[in-house]
């Protein structure tokens, strides 16, 4: 048993002893450990001159006005129905688009200025920022495509049938006679 014991102390021991030589080795080449990339794959470059951004902006924030009138008269026909889920909901959905598209406005008009000011990074930074809310909008105006009503409405309306075996006796004769219990119940107290 003891030996055994030894034998996993040297097998770890030297285990360590490896990890610290790759350790010491990748440190004495002077590699520096890569940096997390914090991009998470929305680093694009952008090709258009920012007049263009700015004619591409005006694209934008039509079809997200488009897309927030869609969400609107969906709410109006759930409030017409008088469904209080969808209702809630595609309120919530309208809500977010409305908060999206406000900021949308205030980055074409952030975009505007770099363009008046010839700065094509500041204006690059913007159409990006426009383009994620631009996303934001197509997929909230996609949730808010799902949102589910009554439940009727999916299941269909729901009957039940019921089915007596007529080989089943319902005489009454057949039925035990009621028990009665007339025992008072034990007392509580030690004293009687």
């Amino acid at each position: 048993m003891q030996r055994e014991r030894m034998l996993g102390f040297g097998a770890l021991c030297a285990l360590s002893l490896l990890v610290a030589a790759g350790i010491a080795s990748a440190q004495a080449q002077g590699a520096p450990p890569a940096p997390p990339d914090t991009n998470a794959g929305l680093q694009r470059q952008v090709t258009l001159t920012p007049a263009q951004q700015l004619q591409e902006t005006d694209t934008y924030l039509a079809r997200m006005e488009s897309a927030r009138s869609v969400v609107r008269r969906l709410l109006e026909e759930a409030r017409a129905q008088r469904d209080v889920v969808k209702t809630l909901c595609l309120n919530d959905k309208l809500n977010q688009i409305d908060v999206t598209l406000r900021s949308a406005r205030e980055r074409r008009q952030s975009l505007d200025l770099a363009v008046k000011r010839d700065d094509a990074d500041l204006s690059s930074h913007e159409f990006t920022i426009l383009g994620v809310l631009r996303q934001r909008v197509e997929q909230l105006t996609a949730e808010a495509n799902q949102c589910i009503g009554k439940d009727a409405d999916i299941l269909g309306e729901t009957s039940t049938v019921t089915q007596i075996d007529p080989g089943i006796p319902d005489d009454p004769a057949f039925y035990p006679p009621p028990i009665i219990v007339q025992e008072p119940p034990p007392s509580a107290s030690v004293i009687k």
